[in-house]
């Protein structure tokens, strides 16, 4: 047996690394949130859960909460659906579909802030090559402010976001559709399933572990997408595409309420931790049904 000292060392680096980058950042959050400190002054006043309170009760950030809850079933929704869709129309190893897998993944390694600034060109209701096209095309009639339009700007950047990730998540179906064994599908054609039937019995239960990550990994970058949202409209119009971490950004450093940002992100962590759990707790129990 090794000695177990010598096994400490070994994962020591990682535990420092990880106490160092997110530990004592996350406890220093939840000291401060209990504070009035501005993140500028050396002296701060305790407050109790009063930052709490406040944050609760304030109307942007209930309307954040709302936004941010409609941008991620939009995501996880459209993004679960379009990459697996990519996935099974790409799940064989062609030189085509390896190819198309590489341009279907490509926008995911572009910065957030760089298609955030290529789309909401795009979007632009005059010079935009979205209302151009569908203008030259005959279709003035659905031709949009895509990002001044309050009911409809959160729905626009959702599409940008599906469309920078979803191959990103395609690449996670394909390996799971290549790690379900073929001897299933025969035994499925044999019995004379037909392919709605092999989908729903064999490919989706065994789907379960890569669709718990999909949904799991898309969900959390629906909540963090705060560079997509402020490259694009910084929450506007009227609040219209302010989500929590844009809501948390601009009560620090647009009124130097550090005290309140710290609570607004000890209530977003307990959210997304939250929500995760009980995706998976869903996403097991379903898999376990089959």
């Amino acid at each position: 047996m090794p000695n177990r000292k010598m096994l400490w060392l070994f994962i020591l680096p990682g535990l420092l690394l990880y106490a160092v980058l997110f530990v004592y950042p996350t406890l220093s959050g939840l000291m401060y949130s209990f504070t009035d400190w501005d993140g500028v002054s050396p002296s701060f006043r305790y407050v109790g859960a009063d930052n709490y309170r406040k944050t609760l009760e304030s109307i942007v950030f209930r309307k954040a909460f709302a936004n941010n809850v409609k941008f991620m079933l939009t995501v996880v929704i459209a993004q679960t659906a379009v990459s697996l869709g990519l996935a099974l129309l790409l799940v064989k190893n062609t030189k085509v579909n390896v190819a198309l897998r590489t341009l279907y993944f490509f926008p995911a390694i572009l910065s957030s802030v760089a298609v955030g600034l290529i789309w909401a060109f795009i979007y632009d209701p005059t010079i935009g090559a979205l209302n151009g096209v569908l203008q030259g095309a005959g279709l003035d009639s659905l031709a949009r402010n895509w990002l001044g339009d309050a009911g409809l700007a959160i729905y626009s950047i959702a599409a940008v976001q599906v469309w920078a990730h979803a191959g990103q998540m395609m690449i996670v179906f394909v390996a799971g559709l290549h790690a379900i064994p073929a001897e299933l599908y025969e035994a499925a054609r044999i019995d004379g399933a037909g392919r709605l039937q092999t989908f729903l019995r064999v490919t989706w239960p065994l789907l379960a572990p890569s669709a718990t990550i999909v949904v799991a990994y898309t969900t959390i970058q629906s909540f963090k997408a705060f560079d997509l949202v402020f490259a694009m409209t910084d929450g506007g119009p009227n609040y219209a595409t302010e989500i929590l971490t844009t809501y948390i950004y601009h009560v620090a450093f647009a009124n130097y309420s550090f005290g309140m940002a710290s609570a607004g992100s000890m209530l977003f962590l307990l959210l997304v931790g939250g929500l995760t759990f009980l995706q998976f707790k869903a996403l097991r129990a379903e898999r376990v049904s089959y």
